[in-house]
C-alpha cells in the first residue's frame, strides 16, 4: 500500500512543479501559484519521502487503488491555485475535476478578462488529463478488464509489442504523437489568426478533447471558418486511438473498425443535421456544414467547445445533441463517453440475438477486428452499458431531488458522466455554465465526471466490502 501513497505523492510534486512554471511565466498571478506550489509541493514531498518504496509489481487490487486515487489527487492538487485565486473550495474542486477529466464544464464567467496564468492552468489540467487517460486506457483499464477493455489490449498492445520492444518506448511514442499533433494544431491556429497564447491554450484543450476556452463565447469567439474547421479536425484526431497512430506510423496499418465506425457515424449525422438546417432554417450549405460539423464533433468527441447555442436550432437538433452526448470517441483516446468500440459490439450483440431468435439452432459469432469475441468480453461490454444506463438514471433522479427540472437533471447527469462539458437547456447549455447550481449539485456532478473518466466500474469495485476484505487480507499476508 505504501507504493500507492508514494505515487500519489509524486503526482503532487509534479503539479507543484507545473504551478512553479506558471508562477514564473505570469508575474500577475505569481503569488497565487507560488503559494499553491509550496502547499502542494510540501504535501507531495512529505508523502513521497514517508512512503518511499521500491517499484511494486501491481496486482489487480493495487491497480484499482492506484488508478482511482491518482485522479482524485490530481483534481485536489489542481484545485489549489483556483481556490487561492478566489474560487470557493467547491467551485475550485468542480473546475479542477472538470479540467483533469477533460470534461470542460465550468463555473467560471468573465473569462475574457481572467488572468492568463489561470487560463493557462485550466489548459494544462486538460492537457495533462488527456495524456493521463491515454495511459490509463492503454495500460490500466485493459488489465482490470473494465467494460471489454481487454479486447482493446488485444487490438493494440500485442501489435504494439511487435512494433516497439518495451512498454516505455510504446508510451514514449504515444506521448510524442500527442505532442506532435498538439504542436501542428497550435501552428495552424496561429496561421488562422489566433495569437500565440490563444493558439497554445486552445491546442492543449483541443487535442485533449477538453474544451476549456479562454473566452465566455467558447470557440465561438473565433468566427474564422478556417479556425473552426481546424478545430473540428483536431478534435476528431484527439478522439482516435493513440495506439492506432503508433500502428500507422510503424506499420502503415490504417484499418481500425472503431475508427471507421466513428467517422462513418459522424459523416451521417453531420450530413443529416446540415441538410435539415438548409431546408428548415434556410442556412447556406457551407455555413450549415461548418456549424454542424464543429458542434457535432465537439459533442461526440466529448470536447465541449461550442461556436453557437445549437439548442436554439429547434427541438430536432436539441434532441439529437442530447443523444450524441453518450456516444464518445474511441478507446485509447482522450475522449470520454461510452466509446465507439462498445457501441459497435453492443449493436452486433443485438443483431446476433435477433438472428438467434429467427434461427434458434444457428451459431452466430460476434467478431471485432477479424477476431471472434469471447463470451466474457461480450458480457463485460453488456454489463458496462447496463451500468452506464443505470448510473445515468441514478444521477438524474438525485439531481432532480436537489431541485433541478428534469431536462436539466438528465442533461447534467449525462454530460458529466460522458465528460462532454455543456449540456442542453438555458442553464447548463452551450450559452450558460454551472455557476448557478448549488454546492451539493456541483459536488455530485464532480463525482459523476470522476466516475465517467474511470469508466464507472473501476470506482464501483472500490465501494464493495469484498474488495476491502481482499485488501486487508493482502496487507496481512
Amino acid at each position: 500500500m505504501s507504493f500507492i501513497y508514494f505515487i500519489n505523492g509524486l503526482v503532487c510534486v509534479f503539479f507543484a512543479a507545473l504551478m512553479g512554471v506558471v508562477a514564473i511565466l505570469f508575474p500577475e498571478t505569481a503569488g497565487v501559484f507560488g503559494i499553491s506550489a509550496a502547499l502542494v509541493g510540501m504535501v507531495g514531498v512529505g508523502v513521497s519521502l514517508s512512503t518511499w518504496s521500491e517499484f511494486l509489481d501491481l496486482n489487480r487490487l493495487h491497480t484499482f487503488l492506484l488508478t482511482s486515487s491518482v485522479w482524485v489527487t490530481a483534481a485536489v492538487a489542481g484545485a489549489v491555485p483556483l481556490w487561492q485565486w478566489g474560487l470557493s473550495p467547491v467551485d475550485a474542486v468542480f473546475e479542477a475535476m472538470s479540467g483533469i477529466t477533460t470534461t470542460g464544464s465550468t463555473v467560471m464567467s468573465g473569462l475574457d478578462d481572467t488572468p492568463h496564468g489561470i487560463i493557462l492552468w485550466r489548459a494544462l489540467l486538460q492537457a495533462v488529463g488527456g495524456v493521463g487517460f491515454i495511459v490509463t486506457g492503454i495500460a490500466m483499464l485493459p488489465m482490470l478488464q473494465v467494460g471489454g477493455m481487454q479486447l482493446f489490449r488485444t487490438e493494440s498492445s500485442d501489435k504494439g509489442e511487435k512494433e516497439l520492444r518495451s512498454a516505455a518506448s510504446f508510451a514514449s511514442a504515444t506521448l510524442g504523437i500527442y505532442l506532435a499533433l498538439m504542436a501542428v494544431c497550435g501552428f495552424l491556429y496561429l496561421v488562422g489568426g489566433m495569437g500565440p497564447f490563444d493558439a497554445l491554450t486552445h491546442a492543449m484543450t483541443t487535442l485533449s478533447t477538453g474544451g476549456y476556452s479562454g473566452y465566455d463565447a467558447s470557440f465561438g469567439h473565433f468566427t474564422s471558418p478556417f479556425l473552426q474547421w481546424t478545430g473540428t479536425i483536431f478534435m476528431l484526431l484527439g478522439a482516435l486511438p493513440f495506439a492506432w497512430y503508433v500502428r500507422v506510423v510503424h506499420r502503415g496499418a490504417l484499418r481500425s473498425e472503431q475508427v471507421e465506425g466513428l467517422i462513418k457515424g459522424l459523416v451521417v449525422v453531420i450530413a443529416v443535421l446540415s441538410l435539415w438546417l438548409v431546408i428548415a432554417k434556410g442556412w447556406g450549405p457551407f455555413e450549415a456544414a461548418t456549424a454542424v460539423a464543429f458542434n457535432v464533433v465537439s459533442v461526440v468527441t466529448t470536447t465541449g467547445y461550442a461556436t453557437t447555442d445549437y439548442t436554439l436550432w429547434g427541438p430536432f437538433a436539441a434532441v439529437a445533441f442530447f443523444l450524441l452526448t453518450a456516444a464518445g470517441g474511441c478507446t485509447g483516446s482522450t475522449s470520454g463517453g461510452a466509446k465507439a468500440m462498445r457501441w459497435l459490439l453492443f449493436v452486433r450483440a443485438l443483431r446476433a440475438k435477433m438472428q438467434m431468435i429467427r434461427a434458434p439452432h444457428a451459431v452466430v459469432a460476434i467478431r471485432y477486428e477479424g477476431m471472434r469475441v469471447d463470451e466474457d468480453t461480450m458480457r463485460s461490454v453488456i454489463v458496462f452499458m447496463m451500468f452506464y444506463g443505470l448510473t445515468f438514471g441514478g444521477f438524474t433522479i438525485v439531481l432532480d431531488f436537489f431541485g433541478l427540472d428534469f431536462s436539466t437533471s438528465a442533461s447534467a447527469a449525462l454530460t458529466a458522466l460522458a465528460n462532454v462539458g455543456p449540456g442542453v437547456g438555458p442553464i447548463i447549455g452551450p450559452a450558460g455554465n454551472f455557476a448557478t447550481l448549488s454546492d451539493p449539485v456541483k459536488l455530485i456532478l464532480a463525482f459523476a465526471m470522476y466516475l465517467g473518466r474511470l469508466e464507472m466500474i473501476t470506482v464501483y469495485v472500490l465501494l464493495t466490502p469484498l474488495f476491502w476484505r481482499e485488501v486487508g487480507a493482502l496487507r496481512r499476508g
